[in-house]
């Protein structure tokens, strides 16, 4: 049987560091994106830049989860 953690209210624990780590990657990764794709002449998001940040995040994400493998507790 596998040990589970659980992380109390009001603290964090070293899991939870790394999970809001990740998430910060996630975020910082689709938003390099977008900059890395208004670079390209022509290209202009304008009024929608905030949604593409969020699908591009969404795609980092993705990736990611398909590049690592993954454990889930029944």
């Amino acid at each position: 049987m596998n040990k589970q953690t659980f992380s109390p209210n009001w603290a964090l624990i070293k899991p939870d560091f790394r999970k809001i780590g990740i998430g910060v990657s996630v975020a910082l990764l689709g938003a390099l994106a977008t900059y890395l794709e208004d670079t390209i002449p022509g290209l202009d998001f304008g009024q929608y830049t905030p949604v593409v940040v969020a699908i591009n995040s969404i795609l980092v994400n993705a990736i990611r989860k398909f590049i690592v493998s993954s454990v889930y507790v029944k």
